[in-house]
């Protein structure tokens, strides 16, 4: 009996929760998985999961198993980097899970520039802005932004990402520049529907004091891109992140209004599986991307005034 085989495949299959699951993971037979796990078993002198037809479980001998297993192999796995760090350069595939505009406005040319420093990793990117279950899509690395509901997940903040309200010219030369948050339910609204309440946008005051408008939805989209090309044209209003908006305002196509509020900010974060084994390669790149954006992104410069950034 392998043991460190056995021990990978018993935490494979409590992750995955299904015998084929795991084995599809570590790219072995079905059996094979089956028969280290009965080995370990046997080896212990007691059961760690209960097989029924319809479903897995673990026992109390597996649940206080499980995290000690994890523990060994994580350690082990850092000790094996620790020693081979100095001696290979960075090489192996990493599945890229990011939401499609920033990814991509902003990780395509970050990441050409790690691939260029690191020619023995390859790259396999989703860009997508629907969230992926990272274990079972096999995900190493993910983009998100918001907040974050996962608590199992590593979570690294990459950068801040702010709001903006902006129009075109044009737009608030036919219907006026709104002065306050509350003049904006006589506007058109350009809406993001992957936000909770995408017709209810909401702002701080100087003072602290919070506003909510729910605004009229003249256009609704599940990408950003497409609703501030809307608003270039001239049909609305948008709530923009500035990591889209930021080009746009800067070449004077639209213009931000209600600069004397504040919008809630989220965070982009790299966030990554912690009960699996997370190659050098993985941390490496999370790493790189949280140089690269910071928290003073290069697409927040010129578009907020001093008193207002924090």
């Amino acid at each position: 009996m392998d043991r460190l085989e056995c021990l990978e495949s018993f935490v494979a299959v409590v992750e995955s929760g299904q015998f084929s699951a795991a084995a599809e993971r570590l790219g072995i037979g079905k059996s094979v998985i089956s028969r280290r796990v009965s080995e370990l078993e046997e080896y212990l002198g007691a059961l760690l999961i209960q097989r029924t037809t319809r479903r897995l479980s673990l026992t109390d001998a597996g649940r206080a198993f499980y995290p000690r297993t994890l523990q060994l192999l994580e350690d082990l796995a850092e000790a094996e980097q620790s020693v081979s760090a100095a001696q290979h350069a960075l090489n192996g595939r990493i599945r890229l899970a990011a939401p499609l505009s920033f990814g991509l406005l902003h990780l395509a040319p970050a990441l050409n520039a790690f691939m260029n420093q690191h020619p023995g990793v390859i790259l396999d990117m989703d860009f997508n802005d629907s969230q992926v279950d990272l274990i079972q899509e096999g995900v190493d690395l993910a983009l998100r932004i918001g907040r974050l509901e996962d608590s199992t997940m590593v979570a690294l903040p990459l950068a801040p990402v702010r709001a903006i309200i902006c129009a075109s010219p044009g737009y608030l030369a036919r219907y006026g520049t709104p002065k306050t948050p509350e003049e904006l339910s006589g506007h058109q609204g350009l809406c993001y529907t992957n936000l909770p309440e995408p017709q209810k946008w909401r702002f701080i005051d100087r003072e602290g004091s919070s506003h909510t408008v729910r605004v009229d939805n003249r256009m609704q989209a599940n990408n950003g891109e497409i609703l501030l090309e809307a608003a270039s044209a001239g049909h609305g209003v948008c709530l923009s992140p500035t990591f889209i908006a930021y080009r746009a305002i800067l070449e004077g196509r639209l213009v931000p209004l209600l600069e004397n509020f504040k919008i809630p900010s989220a965070t982009a974060y790299a966030i990554y599986p912690t009960r699996r084994f997370v190659p050098l390669r993985v941390r490496a790149l999370a790493d790189y991307l949280r140089d690269q954006f910071g928290e003073r992104p290069y697409w927040d410069e010129g578009l907020f005034r001093d008193d207002l950034k924090n």
